[in-house]
């Protein structure tokens, strides 16, 4: 037996006192873990989603977005969503009042489709321009367009009765 541990056993009352100490810094030490990151969450706003897309199916969904950017149109594709599951898409505060949305099941079917015509890819895209799609090596696809009511953050919830 080493000497700390004979200590110990020779002064129960050192025990409870170091027991009561250990506890007591590990909740200290626990609180400020969390504080810093509660801190850190909170200091850092471009961390922040400031468009995001929930698929609320039982479907896995790849999804395309456009917008303006930079005074052109401008569709970045794929983001991949599970069931039940959320994406962050645009990241920084909303300066568009107006999103378009696309998305397949994982066979390529269009199951978000809607009026505004648009260029997509198969793999991962960023296209500038939504004008002559197929001439230019791309898919026309049919966005829907999300007003956001020119909010700077927004959540789409894609439902099996999304347009």
């Amino acid at each position: 037996m080493d000497r700390r541990s004979l200590s110990i056993c020779q002064h129960p009352s050192r025990v409870k006192r170091s027991w009561f100490r250990f506890l007591l810094a590990d909740r200290l030490a626990g609180c400020a873990l969390f504080g810093a990151v509660l801190l850190t969450i909170l200091s850092t706003g471009t961390a922040r989603a400031e468009f995001t897309v929930c698929n609320q199916t039982l479907d896995v969904v790849n999804l395309a977005v456009g917008q303006k950017v930079d005074s052109a149109d401008q569709t970045d594709g794929w983001w991949t969503i599970g069931a039940n599951q959320c994406v962050n898409v645009i990241r920084e505060e909303l300066t568009n009042r107006y999103i378009y949305l696309y998305a397949t099941d994982v066979f390529g079917h269009a199951i978000l489709n809607g009026s505004t015509e648009m260029c997509v890819d198969r793999r991962r895209f960023s296209i500038r321009g939504i004008e002559e799609c197929w001439p230019r090596g791309h898919i026309a696809a049919r966005f829907v367009e999300v007003d956001t009511l020119e909010q700077v953050r927004w959540t789409y919830f894609l439902t099996g009765s999304s347009p």
